[in-house]
């Protein structure tokens, strides 16, 4: 395994931590902020607990196949998912949820990832992978505040 890169980011969501999770859980949002599609696996609904999905779509002109394990799942609080297969030598990716006093939620992300190649994978990773990845991430952010603050979260959730 070459140089582990771990990135991390935060953000505060005025709405309630039940919301919060199930609309990070959600496929469908998830492949809005992905540009990819799953086509194994669960490929809708609500990521639960040993969930596999394989993801494909177009990366840097390039196509692309990720393979999603849901390796730790405490609902409303946390969920991790790590690559099967894919692109990366490693991949791991993990969502801390706290509630605020005022009924807020903390969503605090940790993701960690090494490159195959050695010294090229290195140097692909820091000048190529963790620009693009810092942006998925806030724009994931983005995407659940708005929805999560706002009405757009039940087109989403069921119920």
């Amino acid at each position: 395994m070459g140089k582990q890169f771990t990135l991390r980011d935060r953000i505060l969501i005025a709405a309630p931590i039940e919301r919060c999770f199930r609309l990070s859980t959600s496929i469908e949002v998830v492949a809005l902020t992905l540009a990819m599609r799953p086509v194994e696996g669960k490929t809708g609904g609500m990521i639960a607990a040993n969930d596999q999905l394989l993801w494909r779509g177009w990366k840097f002109g390039l196509p692309q196949m990720h393979e999603t394990l849901i390796t730790g799942f405490d609902e409303p609080t946390f969920f991790q998912d790590t690559m099967g297969r894919g692109r990366f030598a490693t991949f791991q990716h993990d969502h801390h949820f706290s509630a605020t006093e005022d009924g807020g939620t903390l969503l605090q992300d940790e993701l960690r990832f090494s490159m195959p190649f050695g010294a090229a994978g290195a140097l692909v990773g820091a000048v190529i992978m963790v620009p693009h990845i810092e942006g998925l991430l806030r724009r994931r952010f983005a995407l659940l505040k708005q929805l999560a603050e706002g009405d757009g979260w039940r087109d989403y959730l069921p119920g």
